[in-house]
C-alpha cells in the first residue's frame, strides 16, 4: 500500500513543510544580513554588494585617496619651505652682520686680519646652510635633491671659488677698485668646474625648482635653488644676479683682507672704494633674501589654502560614500528586531506543519 492512500494530506503536507523551510533560509539570510548591517554599519563589505551603488562609490573613492595624497605631498612641502625660510633668515643675518662690520671697521691689519678670519669662518657656514636638508632631501638643491648643492662646503674657504677671488683682491693696488670687483663678479658668475662652488646639476641648470601636485593635473613650483634667486635677479652694481653668489663672493674678498699686500692697501682710495662695492653687494643680498623670504610665504599661503580645500572637498565626498555605503542605522535594526520576529515565528509553524506531517502517519 502506497504511502498517499495512508493520509490524502501526507504529500501535501511534505510539500508545504519544504516550503516553509525554504522560506526560513531565506528569512535566516535576511537576518544574518541585517546582524552584519548592524554590527558594521555597511550595506555590505565588498564593492559587489553595492549593486548599482558600486561604481559611485568607486568613483568617489579613487577622488578621495587622489586628495588625500594631495595633501600628503602639499604637507611635506610647506615643512620644506619652513626649513627653507628658516635657513634663508640665518643666511640673512650672516650678511646684515658683515654689512655693519665692513666700513666700520678700522683699517688697522690687525683688525683686518681678525674680519678676514670671521669671513673665512662665515664663508663656510654659509655653505653648510645650503646644504640644508629635510630629511633626505636638499633643500635648495631643487630637483637634484639627494645631492648637496655645495659639494666641498667644508673646504670652501680654500676651493677654486675663494682662491681666485683672493687672487683678484691681491691686484687691488695694480688694478684697481673697478677692475678688481669686475673680476669678482666675473668668479661668482662663472659656472666653470673649478670655479663654481655649486654642484654640477646647479651649474649646468639641469636642476630646477621641485613642483608639487595642487590638483588633478596642476601642480606649482616651490623653494629656492642655492645659485639662483626665487624672485628676479640682484641688480646691484657688480651683481653676479643671484644675492647667494654674491654673499659668497663678499665673504670670500673679505677673507682675501688677511694677504699682507691687500693690508698693505688698506688706506688707499681703492680700497675704501672695494668696501663700498662689497658693502653694496652684501646690502643688495639682504634685500634679495627679504623678496624671496616674501615668494616663500606666498607658496605657504597657496599651499594652506589648496590643502583647506581639498579638506573641505574630501569632507563632502565622504559624505557622499557614506550615503551609498553605509545603512540607516534606526531602519536597519528596526528590520533586524522585525525578521528575529518573523524567523521566530517561521520555526514555530514549521514545527506544528512537522507534528501534522508525522500525525498523518499514526
Amino acid at each position: 500500500m502506497s504511502e498517499s492512500s495512508l493520509s490524502p494530506l501526507g504529500p501535501s503536507n511534505y510539500g508545504l513543510l519544504g516550503q516553509l523551510i525554504a522560506d526560513n533560509q531565506t528569512i535566516q539570510n535576511r537576518l544574518n544580513t541585517l546582524s552584519e548591517q548592524a554590527s558594521s554599519g555597511y550595506i555590505a563589505n565588498d564593492f559587489g554588494g553595492l549593486g548599482s551603488g558600486a561604481a559611485i562609490a568607486l568613483a568617489l573613492t579613487s577622488e578621495t585617496s587622489q586628495n588625500t595624497a594631495i595633501i600628503n605631498s602639499l604637507n611635506a612641502a610647506s615643512t620644506t619651505l619652513n626649513v627653507t625660510q628658516t635657513v634663508l633668515k640665518q643666511i640673512s643675518s650672516i650678511a646684515s652682520n658683515f654689512s655693519s662690520q665692513i666700513l666700520s671697521a678700522s683699517t688697522v691689519n690687525a683688525n683686518l686680519t681678525v674680519l678676514a678670519t670671521s669671513a673665512a669662518a662665515a664663508l663656510q657656514q654659509l655653505a653648510g646652510l645650503l646644504n640644508t636638508q629635510n630629511g633626505t632631501n636638499y633643500v635648495f638643491a631643487g630637483t637634484d635633491s639627494s645631492n648637496p648643492p655645495v659639494p666641498n662646503a667644508q673646504n670652501i674657504a680654500s676651493s677654486g671659488f675663494a682662491t681666485q677671488i683672493a687672487a683678484a683682491v691681491a691686484g687691488l693696488g695694480t688694478n684697481g677698485a673697478a677692475a678688481t670687483m669686475a673680476s669678482i663678479q666675473a668668479i661668482a658668475s662663472s659656472n666653470a668646474a673649478g670655479t663654481s662652488p655649486f654642484s654640477t646639476s646647479l651649474s649646468q641648470g639641469t636642476a630646477l625648482l621641485q613642483t608639487v601636485p595642487t590638483g588633478s593635473g596642476e601642480s606649482m613650483a616651490i623653494g629656492v635653488l642655492a645659485n639662483v634667486n626665487a624672485s628676479q635677479p640682484s641688480s646691484a652694481p657688480y651683481s653676479s644676479g643671484s644675492y647667494m653668489r654674491d654673499l659668497m663672493a663678499s665673504l670670500a674678498t673679505i677673507a682675501a683682507f688677511a694677504q699682507p699686500s691687500v693690508q698693505a692697501q688698506a688706506n688707499t682710495p681703492a680700497f675704501q672704494s672695494l668696501l663700498s662695492s662689497v658693502q653694496t653687494l652684501l646690502n643688495g643680498a639682504i634685500s634679495g633674501l627679504a623678496t624671496d623670504e616674501g615668494v616663500l610665504g606666498v607658496e605657504q599661503n597657496r599651499i594652506s589654502s589648496t590643502q583647506s580645500l581639498l579638506s573641505d572637498t574630501n569632507t563632502a565626498l565622504q559624505t557622499q560614500i557614506s550615503n551609498v555605503e553605509d545603512v540607516n542605522m534606526a531602519a536597519t535594526l528596526s528590520n533586524l528586531s522585525a525578521t528575529q520576529t518573523q524567523l521566530e515565528a517561521s520555526y514555530k509553524l514549521i514545527a506544528s506543519t512537522a507534528t501534522l506531517s508525522l500525525a498523518n502517519y499514526l
